[in-house]
């Protein structure tokens, strides 16, 4: 089931460079890398299928113009995108051998909280840059950078506090 939606975000994607602007086409193709490496890493199938689902969902939400439309959308798509993205970086964290397993669980916690606090700071960058540099059609102002922030900063909590208690990966999978 989650590789037919990483199959699908692919066809979406090389369909979008034809039939949208191509900074709709940048946005969506910037969810693939997350698409395919929560596969590589081997999260578990649930997780794996939430985290492909969640990020295309997230950057379809911009094509679409969502985020305008729905408020509060854009702090719930932070909240659980982010979040996501999180548990991913605690399990290469973990495989890279940068944070070794301590038997604490905290461990996962704020490691999860800092991963993903570092993950929204860089998003609002590459916002900002893409307002600055590229198209001021894209939405920043100060409060919903620091909302964003903040409701990543949530997510990725909440993804640590989860990350505690249980498993990330298939038991079956090889570390990167």
């Amino acid at each position: 089931m989650t590789d037919a939606v990483r199959a699908l975000a692919i066809v979406l994607v090389i369909v979008s460079l034809f039939t949208l602007p191509f900074t709709d086409f940048a946005v969506l193709s910037m969810s693939l890398p997350a698409v395919m490496l929560s596969r590589m890493i081997g999260l578990r199938s649930g997780l794996d299928l939430v985290t492909c689902v969640t990020v295309f969902v997230a950057a379809g939400s911009n094509v679409l113009e969502l985020y305008r439309a729905w408020t509060g959308w854009d702090l719930v798509v932070h909240l659980a995108c982010t979040g996501l993205l999180a548990a991913v970086a605690l399990v290469l964290l973990d495989d890279a051998g940068v944070v070794a397993p301590t038997g604490r669980r905290r461990t996962p916690i704020v490691v999860a909280t800092l991963a993903g606090l570092a993950l929204s700071a860089g998003w609002e960058m590459i916002e900002w840059f893409g307002y600055r540099f590229i198209t001021d059609a894209i939405f920043v102002t100060y409060d919903d950078t620091i909302g964003d922030m903040i409701a990543g900063g949530a997510g990725a909590l909440i993804a640590g506090v989860l990350a505690s208690r249980f498993r990330l990966t298939r038991d079956e999978r090889a570390p990167l």
